[in-house]
């Protein structure tokens, strides 16, 4: 069925927006979440929280006026229970049902595509280059971008193409210039914002050593090539060539401050190197991972921080919020860092997660070769991203 197909409720359901329901969770709050979607789709992705209790209960259960009673046992009704599923339409039928019948029940407004819609900005407070920095986050994906801004200027780093009015409504709100747009590689779990901000003034940046995979489009952006600098204010952003997830991967440093390493390197994990070339190229792509880890990364000054692209479950944020940390406390906590080039390897690929939802098309669509409009983009990068070695941390080990 359609979310447009359920009936509306006899009874009023009261609506949670997404915002309001994360705000719940980061303050702690004890939620209880029915997800009516079905259970493939809630074994992908869901909400997770320390403090979240999730139940599946597919929305087709609730379609019979007599409900059995091993279903509606699995239901608490001694607490508030917040019903979603894709778009809100299932929830709020189900959410109604169970209303009739005593229950204390809400909805999830737009389900989880409005969960995937939040995305939210924090300052990076242990960035000591000139101006600021910003992590932006999207709890959904675990997609991480970064806005540096200075001197009336500013840069945004892996922008999302579905967030691109935000960019241009924050830099405005700023006072500032949005003077580059610049992704690290071409992405496998979201829709590149680059091009769309270029067609809107940006300078859009791609990496030079990324066109040879295909990329359609080279010609009308600029590419970064290793050494490559871009001023923004009194900061500088330095491209720095770390191939190994792909073979395009070029991170960038932040004003000699923070390096943001697209999918290289994240505060919980190494990157995987099986999106490009498959299981068969993955141990070589793996051994030039850890050789750019080793000689490109890993040379920095100890207090330069990390920030990747993504974050997973397994991820602690800092005292300030957000998904980075120094270098020298990345070796210190996660021994893949401090390993053999072969006990490295063997590692990254003895534990790989799936890979990123509908990742060939989302790969085709960023290098040009696929078109999209607004709403297939935001669908096609809908779960996890999954672009890390392991699904748990191999920090703290």
């Amino acid at each position: 069925m359609n979310a447009d197909d359920f009936p509306t409720p006899d009874v009023d359901v009261e609506t949670v927006d997404p915002e309001t329901l994360k705000d719940r969770i980061d303050a702690g709050e004890d939620v209880t979440l029915l997800d009516a979607r079905m259970q493939s789709d809630y074994e992908e992705w869901r909400i997770h929280g320390e403090n979240v209790t999730s139940i599946n209960i597919p929305y087709f259960e609730f379609l019979e006026d007599d409900i059995y009673e091993d279903v509606l046992e699995q239901i608490p009704d001694d607490r508030e229970v917040t019903v979603l599923c894709a778009k809100g339409g299932a929830s709020e039928f189900v959410a109604g049902t169970l209303a009739e019948r005593g229950y204390d029940v809400n909805h999830l407004e737009d389900g989880m595509n409005g969960w995937a819609s939040i995305y939210e900005a924090v300052e990076v407070e242990r960035y000591d280059g000139a101006g600021t920095l910003l992590q932006y986050q999207r709890p959904s994906s675990g997609c991480l971008g970064y806005l540096l801004y200075d001197d009336g200027e500013a840069a945004i780093i892996d922008p999302l193409r579905a967030f691109t009015d935000r960019y241009l409504a924050d830099a405005d709100d700023l006072g500032v210039d949005l003077q580059y747009a610049l992704d690290t590689h071409v992405h496998a779990d979201h829709i590149s914002g680059v091009r769309n901000l270029d067609a809107e003034g940006v300078e859009g940046v791609i990496p030079e050593a990324a066109v040879d995979r295909g990329v359609t489009y080279a010609d009308e952006l600029t590419t970064a090539a290793d050494g490559d600098s871009f001023t923004v204010g009194d900061a500088t952003i330095e491209a720095v060539y770390t191939p190994g997830h792909t073979t395009g991967m070029t991170s960038y440093l932040v004003d000699d401050s923070l390096l943001a390493t697209g999918d290289g390197l994240f505060v919980e994990s190494v990157a995987r190197p099986d999106l490009e070339e498959g299981d068969d190229g993955a141990p070589e792509a793996a051994s030039m991972l850890y050789e750019s880890l080793q000689e490109r990364v890993l040379s920095l000054p100890d207090d330069t921080l990390v920030g990747g692209a993504h974050f997973s479950d397994a991820a602690e944020p800092a005292a300030d919020g957000t998904y980075t940390a120094p270098i020298g406390e990345l070796v210190d906590e996660m021994d893949a860092l401090t390993m053999d080039e072969q006990e490295f390897v063997k590692l990254i690929l003895s534990d790989m997660p799936p890979r990123p939802a509908n990742y060939e098309d989302i790969i085709a669509t960023n290098l040009g070769q696929n078109a999209v409009d607004d709403e297939e983009a935001f669908t096609l990068e809908l779960g996890p991203n999954n672009c890390a070695a392991s699904q748990d941390s191999l920090a703290g080990d």
